[in-house]
């Protein structure tokens, strides 16, 4: 009787007991258990993240000020946009702000680093100095810049006087106000650098000695040894500088403030960055549908000049396969 009962259960495809029927409930517990423990950050992310994104994409297509409901008006923001010109200036002051802050950031970070790099007595110290400003808030470092550039008793203009150069209004000529940020944003170049320095660290000094032996003067040395080692480092620091300096911000927010939460943007709206003004548009102006149409408009720039970036890193980034 019980042969018998032993082979339908076979026939059945029934399975054997304790052969794998208590996996199923151990492998729900074990599901429930790793959800529990990624909960917050599902929380979080679901109302840090994802709700605002899906709201400010909601409200890009409506009039919402914040007090009434928002009225949907289709792509009237994205229009209102392409007449607007102010828009245009605050986009054309940030991609003057980007094309030459970029390079300059690039550039200072990666000759500063071959500075640090040389073995010379107090090197950490050097190095501490370099990396103490991009720990400064950049409030406290943008009204320091505000003093320090000031044309009637700041220290740059003071400076320049000792080599008999009069220095200019850097804060309230237009053709001085975008140096001036640009100045501020130089200031943190400390941690960019200090990347660098890590990078430079990892080339062989096997290399070196092997392009000395073969007659390389310093630049041969920097574009057949270095530059192939940091090139992939290199295109990091450029997207993220990028980034950076579309969504700036702070710096000129403060260079321009005349009176606390003002809409300020500098002589002739000169230091009116594009973050600045969808700031202003949102807070200011009460217009949080035309903010959130500009704030996608900033998102989709961002991603094209990225993408375009990453598209040109194959001609001038090395992987090590070369």
């Amino acid at each position: 009787m019980t042969v018998t009962t032993a082979s339908s259960r076979i026939r059945q495809g029934a399975r054997p007991a304790g052969s794998g029927g208590g996996r199923r409930p151990r492998r729900r517990r074990s599901t429930l258990i790793g959800l529990a423990f990624a909960a917050p950050f599902i929380v979080g992310f679901l109302f840090l993240f994802a709700y605002p994104i899906a709201a400010s994409a909601y409200y890009s297509f409506t009039d919402f000020n914040l007090f009434q409901s928002p009225e949907w008006v289709g792509l009237d923001n994205y229009v209102q946009m392409f007449n607007d010109g102010v828009f245009w200036k605050s986009l054309a002051n940030t991609a003057v702000l980007t094309v030459f802050g970029v390079p300059l950031s690039i550039g200072i970070a990666l000759a500063g680093a071959h500075l640090l790099n040389t073995p010379v007595r107090g090197q950490p110290l050097y190095r501490a100095l370099v990396y103490l400003p991009s720990i400064v808030p950049v409030v406290v470092g943008g009204y320091l810049w505000r003093w320090m550039l000031n044309a009637e008793y700041g220290f740059v203009n003071f400076f320049l006087s000792w080599f008999g150069i009069e220095g200019p209004a850097w804060l309230q000529n237009p053709d001085f106000t975008k140096p001036s940020i640009i100045f501020l944003s130089l200031w943190t170049v400390g941690g960019t650098m200090i990347i660098y320095l890590a990078a430079l660290q990892e080339v062989p000094k096997e290399l070196y000695e092997a392009a000395e032996l073969d007659g390389a003067g310093i630049w041969r040395r920097f574009t057949n040894v270095t530059w192939p080692t940091v090139s992939p480092v290199t295109l990091f620091q450029v997207i993220v500088s990028i980034i950076g300096f579309l969504q700036i911000f702070a710096q000129p927010y403060i260079m321009a403030q005349e009176r606390l939460n003002q809409a300020s943007s500098g002589p002739g709206q000169s230091m009116l960055s594009y973050a600045m003004y969808l700031y202003q548009n949102a807070f200011v102006f009460l217009k949080m549908g035309y903010a959130s149409a500009m704030a996608w408009t900033l998102f989709l720039v961002t991603l094209a000049v990225s993408l375009i970036v990453l598209a040109t890193s194959k001609k001038w980034v090395h992987d090590g396969s070369d």
